[in-house]
């Protein structure tokens, strides 16, 4: 039998949908869910180094969501496309309940159930665990900051990979624009507006600065992005 979760609504569900969706327009690869104490964490990679010399740093999107409190731990890395394929499924079974219950004199709650995918174990990223806990605030910056970094890096990129350049090639670029510190924020890497930008994370609160160890978080209303810096920027 599959395992699954339980989402509050249907809002969630689609919230979820746009994140992973959001997630596979970046890389088409896997997302992490973690779920437990009524909480799913959906983990996914917009950057991350492949080899010891690869320079690109680790950024990854944060998404949270209420599940069921009484639903198992689980801890799964699950291909993008297969999951938004359940998360399809669950829509279409969420809509013929809804359908079903609107007639009914005592209407139930909306819950939403999902099942997984198959897990894979491939995965280099997740096994990189951001801490749960232990956050102190840092600051704030403005969200204009970061939407700048992004899309000065995406019209880099852009000029600096033509079509059939090498892999390496393509990797030694990144690293090179998306590792470059973010002005004003030298612990902070270019990737990480990327992400923000890409995830549609930058609305228009500001970005609220948190560390905790050698991680950065960076949070907005809409989502979270977090950082494992490079050795080097630890002394302060």
């Amino acid at each position: 039998m599959p395992r699954t979760f339980s989402l509050a609504d249907p809002a969630a569900l689609d919230d979820l949908d746009t994140f992973v969706d959001r997630a596979g327009r970046i890389e088409e690869g896997a997302v992490r869910l973690i779920a437990g104490a009524g909480v799913l964490a959906a983990y996914a990679a917009a950057l991350y180094p492949v080899g010891l010399t690869d320079e690109t740093p680790t950024v990854l999107g944060l998404r949270t969501y209420a599940v069921d409190p009484d639903g198992e731990f689980f801890d799964a890395v699950v291909p993008i496309r297969s999951f938004l394929q359940r998360i399809e499924s669950a829509r279409l079974r969420a809509a013929k309940a809804g359908s079903a219950e609107s007639s009914a004199a005592v209407p139930r709650e909306p819950q939403v159930d999902v099942n997984l995918p198959m897990e894979v174990n491939t995965v280099t990223w997740a096994g990189i665990s951001p801490p749960r806990g232990g956050w102190h605030a840092t600051g704030e910056r403005p969200v204009e900051l970061f939407r700048a970094a992004a899309e000065s890096g995406i019209a880099e990129m852009a000029g600096a990979v033509p079509d059939a350049v090498g892999e390496q090639l393509v990797r030694r670029a990144r690293a090179e624009v998306w590792g470059r510190p973010i002005v004003g924020l030298e612990h902070i890497p270019a990737g990480a507006a990327f992400a923000q930008y890409s995830l549609g994370f930058l609305g228009d609160d500001l970005v609220r600065l948190y560390e905790s160890g050698p991680w950065s978080r960076l949070t907005t209303q809409r989502g979270h992005v977090l950082v494992k810096r490079r050795a080097w920027t630890l002394a302060r």
